[in-house]
């Protein structure tokens, strides 16, 4: 038999997403949001980057939204088809597993009633080993409860499908707020259901998904991964260096389709594309300086400023596309991170954790990979990836780990498709890249390969 460290190793693989071109809306006046999904054809996690914000049900447009739930539906039932098959192939290894440690179970009990007729080295061993084993059980027993509420996923979906399908075709009076709320739910309970497999490894990145074009060359443009629900807010900073105006854009759609927007006014400029908005404050570098400001635009004031000691600034260690790129802020599932370089470690790109109200450092670590070699950076679950250029050709071809302290490289094709990336940062909430490419708005969807261990469950 196997150890017992590896013998409730499930492995899950996540993608967080599907080329949005497939949603992308046929009118433009539709509302958009970005929230996550479900599934694809190989039993993967899919999270959707912009999709329809749900409205209420009228019955003046009653053809067009059964239209589109129906659409959703579908889209579900799909998915869980997938999961449901995936599940139960899982289940079967899993009650093979179970017979095997019930049955090591039994044997241990008879050892212990005849321990005296044992050496007592070989039982102690066999009790160490049983110990070991024996918290799997309960393990087993909510992996066959996760099973049974899948198969209750299917039943509910497709029982959802017939109503939907029966009323297209008679166009009868229905509750349709009622109608909607249960595929709302039903959503909702299938995303909470992959919820605990949101962090993993990056395996891949989708193709390009272009929002706008607007702006110059270089510049930055975000939503804020802690903004309550329903906050859909988009930021945009246009530029590099000697600017200081944030545009916010009240939700997806006003940014996608319209140039309305509110103007704030930073104390100081900016310093390169690394900017990131986090729970209502903005964390920017002042231009020509190594100092990082937190601006809160509740207050529209300045709540914490802080030197990056030893970091370099000005240009002295930029990434490959220069920009006074020398500090990028970011955030991923675990917080608020600065990357850098220094002189103390001969230019190689450092990756602090930051307290995001003091702005203290938590912990930092040194890498071996040099800053001005670097074409740019982002974080996902703890681990800073970094692409090998910004122009051309381009793919994540590094990966420090803050987990383990170890490195790698790894070979992620990544499309570069207007040819300059001047900004690159992932969003957890929306478990997407943002991208400013060549004066380009773009978005990318990350797939993520996952390690369930016993521990975790």
């Amino acid at each position: 038999m196997q150890p017992a460290s590896k013998l409730l190793t499930l492995i899950l693989l996540i993608f967080m997403g599907t080329e949005l071109t497939q949603v992308l809306p046929a009118n433009p006046e539709e509302s958009w949001q970005v929230y996550s999904s479900a599934q694809d054809s190989e039993g993967r996690c899919v999270c959707t980057v912009v999709a329809p914000q749900q409205s209420m049900c009228s019955r003046d447009a009653r053809t067009k939204q059964l239209r589109q739930l129906l659409e959703k539906v579908q889209n579900m039932t799909q998915s869980i088809q997938v999961l449901d098959q995936r599940t139960q192939r899982d289940l079967q290894y899993v009650e093979k597993m179970e017979v095997q440690l019930r049955g090591l179970e039994t044997k241990f009990r008879q050892v212990e009633e005849n321990h005296k007729q044992n050496i007592a080295k070989q039982y102690k061993a066999i009790k160490a080993k049983m110990e070991d084993i024996r918290p799997l059980i309960p393990v087993l027993e909510e992996y066959k409860a996760d099973a049974k509420l899948v198969l209750q996923f299917k039943e509910e979906v497709q029982n959802l499908t017939s109503v939907l399908s029966e009323l297209q075709e008679e166009m009868g009076a229905y509750d349709y707020e009622e109608l909607h709320n249960r595929v709302s739910n039903l959503e909702e309970r299938l995303r909470a259901c992959m919820q605990k497999l949101a962090c993993g490894k990056l395996t891949g990145i989708s193709d390009p998904i272009t929002i706008k074009t607007s702006g110059s060359r270089f510049g930055s443009w975000m939503t804020d991964p802690l903004a309550p629900e329903g906050d859909t807010r988009v930021w945009y900073m246009d530029g590099y260096h000697n600017n200081r105006f944030v545009r916010e854009y009240k939700s997806m759609q006003d940014f996608m389709t319209s140039d309305n927007f509110t103007s704030h006014r930073l104390p100081h400029p900016w310093s390169g594309t690394g900017q990131v908005v986090y729970n209502g404050s903005i964390y920017f570098n002042k231009f020509q300086s190594h100092v990082i400001i937190k601006f809160d635009f509740r207050t529209s004031s300045i709540s914490k400023s802080r030197q990056l000691d030893y970091a370099g600034f000005n240009n002295a260690y930029h990434y490959a596309w220069g920009g006074h790129s020398d500090i990028d802020l970011m955030v991923d599932e675990g917080g608020l991170w600065a990357v850098y370089a220094t002189n103390q470690n001969a230019g190689n790109i450092v990756l602090s954790k930051l307290n995001p109200n003091t702005l203290q450092i938590i912990k930092s670590w040194t890498t071996n990979h040099p800053k001005r070699s670097a074409g740019e950076s982002f974080m996902i679950c703890g681990t800073l990836y970094v692409t090998n250029g910004y122009s051309g050709g381009t793919k994540v071809y590094y990966a420090y780990s803050t987990n383990s302290s170890t490195y790698e490289y790894i070979d992620i094709a990544f499309q570069n498709k207007y040819s300059h990336i001047s900004m690159l940062d992932y969003n957890p909430r929306d478990r997407a890249l943002y991208a400013w490419n060549n004066g380009h708005q773009v978005l990318y969807n990350v797939t993520l390969f996952h390690v369930i261990r016993s521990e975790e469950l």
